[in-house]
């Protein structure tokens, strides 16, 4: 059980909490322990267990958490629009994606997903490089138009305006063409148990049917993804064989990626 002493509030007992501490209180449990679940902490708190899951509801609502089955995780700040994410661009991002530009090999079919990582990736793709890249996501294809030596398919569909990329039946059934080496996965969350996510439902539609047309997985996860969930699920963490992370992200946490057999490369 986890008492009241860690979360430093002087009331004689947790029972007396005022929502707002008990909402502060909770979120402080989650930056510790990456989780927490409704039925301890109604222990904890002296409260109903619907108390606890109103908490987590209005928690969720204002985006300071993830609710799951049972409890909540961190929410994922990757969520903003492509163009917010863009002007927030840092060096882990641009390291990604040197990392994830060096796994391309030459001649291969290559499946690139929207997003300012993948951005990072086209950005530091050779000129020189003869491959085949298939995307869904404007910006990508825009990006590649001066490589003289990489041919880019298109995939087409209703543009999610909010990360810019193509979605629906229309993209799901051109995927069902395609047979490729490799396909670089964007995602808004990694999580051990709750496994890939983003914040789009049609997006999550599409990473799945991307992720079924290549014979390698490869997610890129920016720092701010990591031990973090959005709405959606896209699936397992092991739907992908390989995720880029930071030189520096948390050793305890891709420990917990390998033990499930998914290979990390640190940029």
């Amino acid at each position: 059980m986890i008492s009241c002493k860690f979360v430093q509030y002087q009331e004689e007992t947790c029972k007396i909490m005022l929502t707002t501490q008990r909402k502060k209180a909770i979120l402080d449990l989650l930056s510790r322990d990456g989780q927490v679940l409704a039925g301890p902490l109604a222990v904890t708190f002296g409260v109903s267990e619907d108390t606890i899951r109103r908490d987590l509801r209005e928690l969720a609502a204002e985006g300071l958490l993830q609710r799951v089955h049972g409890g909540a995780l961190p929410a994922s700040s990757a969520v903003a629009p492509f163009e917010q994410r863009r002007a927030l661009e840092s060096s882990g991002k641009r390291a990604i994606g040197i990392a994830a530009a060096a796994m391309i090999e030459p001649g291969s079919i290559v499946i690139i997903d929207g997003g300012t990582t993948s951005a990072e990736l086209v950005a530091h793709i050779p000129r020189s490089l003869s491959a085949t890249v298939v995307t869904h996501s404007p910006t990508v294809a825009v990006a590649l138009v001066d490589h003289p030596s990489i041919d880019v398919i298109m995939i087409g569909g209703k543009l999610y305006k909010h990360s810019i990329v193509n979605v629906g039946a229309a993209a799901i059934e051109a995927m069902s063409h395609i047979h490729a080496d490799v396909y670089f996965m964007g995602v808004t969350g990694v999580h051990p148990t709750a496994g890939l996510s983003t914040g789009d439902l049609e997006e999550a539609y599409v990473k799945r049917a991307l992720a079924a047309r290549s014979a390698e997985t490869v997610v890129l996860a920016s720092m701010e993804k990591l031990n973090a969930a959005s709405a959606y699920s896209i699936g397992d963490v092991t739907l992908a064989q390989t995720i880029v992370v930071e030189k520096l992200a948390d050793t305890a946490f891709t420990d917990a990626l390998q033990a499930a057999g998914v290979g990390i490369v640190r940029a």
